[in-house]
């Protein structure tokens, strides 16, 4: 019953829905919003990505090439490098690098004084090493939509979003892979402070349905399995490979951010996600560089 009112209410969000954001998808992969409302045509994104928590620190250098067509749709192609190091249930220290998934995005974006409305796509070639857990094997995708709505400084938002697979967020790059179909939800706000600070806090849901995998960051299939219990399910400390039922890595918790943009070209973002599910608290950076002004002959500083 609970796996079926998510389903339904996936549905009725993502049709009723009418806010641009990342929402769920590969972190710095797409085309910057900032630049959205300046440029038309080629852009050029990079991006350092990190989350650490009390079992592991995963890590992805990501670039990404798209188009912006029009003030409404943009898309991009992008490649993410990832650098991971965990402890396993037993305690052993691991540590990789390696291409994660090739992605392909494509974003379309609304504005209107009263309401918001952004919907992603976002589909991933299994080019990730699987003997590592920097893929699935199989291509893997995501559909989010968001809306917002600006009140004075604070903008309330809200997120829904259906896939096979549960791609990382601006809070947490997850020591895991999943596959097997997904729907997540989120809900927040965001406040300006002024002088290109601003604070947002949001809570989420993971509801996922039918035979669910969780392929780990943390513990490769060449190593094979260290042994011991997992703590809190977290089977990516135990296991390369585990399958199960939606109980697997169905979660909800919270996020906090904390983000500062000097200029339109540059993101500095701090963020705190936890887990009630296994029960874990992340903390995450991101550093973006928006390269679009070289590509259309200004410097970063604009002028």
């Amino acid at each position: 019953m609970r796996i079926r009112n998510h389903v339904l209410l996936t549905l009725l969000l993502l049709a009723a829905m009418a806010a641009s954001s990342s929402a769920q998808t590969p972190a710095g992969s797409a085309p910057s919003a900032k630049a959205a409302d300046e440029y038309t045509g080629p852009t050029l994104n990079t991006s350092l990505d990190g989350s650490v928590d009390s079992g592991s620190e995963i890590y992805g250098w990501t670039t990404s090439a798209g188009y912006i067509f029009n003030r409404h749709f943009s898309a991009s192609v992008g490649v993410p490098v990832m650098f991971t190091r965990g402890t396993t249930s037993t305690g052993t220290t691991v540590s990789s690098s390696g291409i994660g998934n090739v992605f392909a995005q494509a974003q379309l974006v609304f504005k209107n004084p009263k309401l918001n409305y952004g919907a992603t796509f976002t589909g991933a070639a299994p080019t990730g090493d699987t003997s590592k857990g920097r893929s699935t094997g199989r291509l893997t995708y995501d559909w989010t939509n968001q809306i917002a709505k600006e009140i004075d400084r604070f903008t309330p938002y809200a997120s829904a979003g259906v896939g096979n697979s549960l791609f990382d967020t601006r809070y947490w790059q997850r020591p895991f892979l999943t596959l097997g179909g997904i729907a997540h939800f989120e809900a927040g706000t965001s406040f300006d402070l002024g002088h290109e600070f601003s604070v947002s806090g949001s809570a989420y849901d993971v509801a996922p349905w039918g035979t669910q995998k969780i392929y780990s960051l943390i513990v490769t299939k060449s190593g094979g399995s260290p042994g011991g219990t997992p703590k809190h399910g977290r089977v990516f400390q135990n296991n390369a490979e585990t399958i199960g039922g939606a109980s697997l890595d169905r979660d909800n918790g919270y996020n906090a951010d904390l983000d500062y943009s000097p200029t339109k070209f540059i993101d500095l973002d701090v963020a705190y996600s936890h887990s009630m599910h296994f029960q874990l608290d992340t903390v995450s950076f991101t550093v973006g560089l928006n390269l679009t002004p070289l590509l259309h002959g200004r410097g970063i500083t604009g002028h």
